[in-house]
């Protein structure tokens, strides 16, 4: 039997309140992971579980049945919450949105229905459990009406134990903070982020969805070629994070990074660039795109004009300008052609 929080890496205080909770037996109703996104939250929440659900005699140690239920979905006193998207009047996870082919450019929400699922959940009685476990992932991302929901299942929680996982814990309400115990968790050091990567399968690299980021578009970039040191900047110390950037970086059709740094002074370049790379990428590529471009050109040049200028192009693709239009002009001014 394996210690319950082996496979956390770098996130000492987050444990030791964990375990503590768990040692004691003293569970609070509701809990706030809060962090930035990627170090080991999810992770986190899924072995608290397991221990609340096997370590009734204080001993923390896994039990791998009871991890595989969890790691499925599986456990019938579990509701494991994400953001969805509104699609074809029928609400989609945010973990399966790409794979349905669902639009992203909006950001996916935490919906009042979900909320209100929440609260039958917990009002039933657990089948296997003594209580009912809920996780809701990226609370910031709840709607005001679903907040409002919320607040009132935490002000009678009953015996249902919630975890709310968080990146901007200020962009909760108040009242919702005061009632759940926060657990923090850091960004890792680039030691830790290594650590971390090097216990990952050597054939398949997992998100902390535990999606599979090895596949890619055959099209795309040649997995063996070395990544821009720029994955690393962006990731910030976030483990998931950087598995995510080297998703994207993958997924870039051939040859449209560098076109993208030599900034040709040819019109029908620029043209034909935003054409291939506004038909391959949907808007949340693109958008990470503008990221790694603004971050390597300032890493290469210290020229904060062109930086500006692609701020003004993000914020066009999230106001529905029409993304061709957008990429074409934005290409032809950073080169000096409009």
């Amino acid at each position: 039997m394996a210690e319950l929080f082996a496979d956390l890496v770098g996130q000492e205080p987050a444990v030791a309140l964990l375990e503590a909770a768990l040692a004691r037996r003293r569970l609070a109703p509701a809990y706030l992971f809060a962090g930035p996104d990627g170090v080991g939250r999810r992770l986190a929440a899924l072995r608290f579980l397991e221990g609340v659900l096997v370590a009734d005699d204080g001993a923390l140690v896994g039990d791998p049945g009871v991890r595989r239920r969890l790691a499925a979905g599986n456990h019938p006193d579990l509701l494991w919450v994400e953001p969805t998207y509104q699609h074809q009047g029928r609400l989609v996870p945010a973990s399966v949105a790409e794979a349905e082919g669902v639009s992203r450019r909006t950001p996916p929400q935490l919906r009042l229905e979900q909320v209100r699922e929440v609260s039958r959940f917990l009002g039933r009685r657990p089948v296997e459990a003594e209580r009912g476990l809920v996780v809701i992932e990226a609370a910031e991302a709840m709607a005001e009406a679903a907040a409002n929901a919320l607040l009132k299942t935490l002000e009678e929680p009953g015996d249902g134990l919630l975890i709310l996982i968080c990146a901007a814990p200020a962009q909760l309400l108040s009242t919702i903070r005061s009632r759940c115990q926060q657990i923090p968790f850091a960004r890792l050091s680039s030691a830790a982020v290594r650590q971390v990567l090097e216990r990952l399968p050597p054939a398949q690299e997992t998100d902390p969805q535990g999606q599979d980021l090895e596949g890619q578009d055959p099209q795309g970039q040649d997995p063996l070629l070395p990544e821009p040191p720029e994955l690393m900047e962006l990731a910030a110390g976030s483990p998931g994070a950087l598995l995510r950037h080297r998703q994207c970086w993958r997924s870039l059709p051939p040859g449209v990074a560098e076109r993208l740094l030599a900034r040709s002074r040819d019109p029908l370049e620029a043209l034909a660039l935003a054409r291939d790379l506004t038909d391959a990428l949907d808007g949340e590529q693109q958008l990470w795109l503008l990221d790694w471009w603004q971050l390597s050109l300032w890493r290469r040049d210290h020229d904060p004009g062109p930086l500006r200028r692609l701020e003004r192009l993000r914020s066009q693709l999230r106001a529905f300008v029409q993304p061709r239009l957008a990429w074409e002009v934005a290409l032809l001014e950073l080169s000096g052609l409009a």
